[in-house]
């Protein structure tokens, strides 16, 4: 009883606000019935986005906040040309709240809104990176190619971070890598059990050579992004996956299954080496500590 008046308080005095902005539409905007309606319907949906997710009042909504509810929209299939007049709606609500001096900012202005003609980027769902990274043979070009494909979804690797990684990189003991990212940045990434034990199986039949790099051609020097991507293409079609594999498919179906399944924006972020996703935020450093506590809870290929 006391958690159902609570949760009736909250919901209220959002609506109080929403029904002040639809006042105002009417009366000093004169805008149309049919359009203060579409108004009300776009912001009590994500009023209750917010609830669910216990912002309840509209001071605390983040740009996190509204990312996660377009990505959550994006995941349900709506299109981008509806995603930008949820956004619409709900900006010009907030820019009404700062008028009224309730809240201080519009976080809204903040967030990037997706282009109408905007293809979002094809992902391989997770039995097809199973299929692809189950050895059927200890050969070395495909146990090359598994532990390619492991880190590079284990760990979100851009291909150009992969090639980068030295064999000194590796702590596989402490289970993480040096990655060294865009403009010379280092982090330091989380790698998964399946991929532990593929890099372990790859050390011991890897070519000995002076060459640090930790994947080498037949000539025994650092591997190139066009060797890597054609790499994984034809492991892809070895195993009967169907779609074009690229090297960024993999990173960006590391980012959405761990999106989806940790709903955390930031530590996301980190684990990608990113500023931003789509959108300019105040980006949040979490510790190697906090980022690997949360891999370990929600990436599909920490399980040991």
């Amino acid at each position: 009883m006391v958690n159902q008046e609570k949760n009736k308080y909250q919901s209220h005095n959002l609506i109080e606000k929403i029904d002040q902005f639809s006042t105002y539409l009417e009366v000093e905007k004169l805008y149309a019935f049919n359009t203060i309606s579409a108004y009300r319907r776009d912001l009590s949906k994500f009023m209750s986005f917010c609830l669910e997710n216990s912002v309840n009042e509209w001071q605390d909504v983040e740009a996190d906040t509204l990312n996660l509810f377009v990505m959550g929209l994006r995941h349900r299939g709506v299109s981008a040309r509806s995603i930008r007049r949820y956004l619409s709606s709900i900006r010009g609500f907030f820019t009404f709240l700062v008028q009224q001096g309730i809240l201080a900012e519009n976080c809204v202005t903040s967030i990037q809104t997706p282009k109408i003609d905007q293809v979002l980027p094809k992902i391989i769902d997770f039995d097809e990176l199973k299929r692809m990274t189950t050895l059927s043979s200890e050969l070395y070009p495909e146990l090359r190619a598994v532990v390619m494909i492991e880190l590079m979804y284990s760990c979100g690797l851009r291909v150009s971070e992969l090639v980068g990684i030295d064999i000194n990189d590796l702590d596989l003991e402490e289970g993480f890598v040096r990655v060294k990212g865009k403009g010379g940045k280092t982090r330091f990434s989380p790698i998964g059990r399946s991929a532990i034990d593929a890099v372990e199986m790859y050390l011991s039949r890897r070519p000995n050579c002076e060459n640090d790099a930790l994947f080498v051609n037949q000539n025994n020097h650092r591997i190139s992004p066009r060797s890597v991507q054609n790499i994984v293409k034809k492991r892809a079609l070895e195993v009967g996956v169907t779609v074009n594999v690229h090297p960024h498919m993999l990173r960006h179906a590391a980012a959405t299954h761990f999106l989806q399944s940790s709903h955390d924006l930031r530590t996301v972020q980190e684990f990608l080496g990113h500023k931003s996703i789509k959108s300019t935020q105040v980006y949040t450093h979490l510790d190697f500590l906090e980022l690997s506590k949360v891999y370990d809870e929600f990436h599909p290929r920490a399980k040991k």
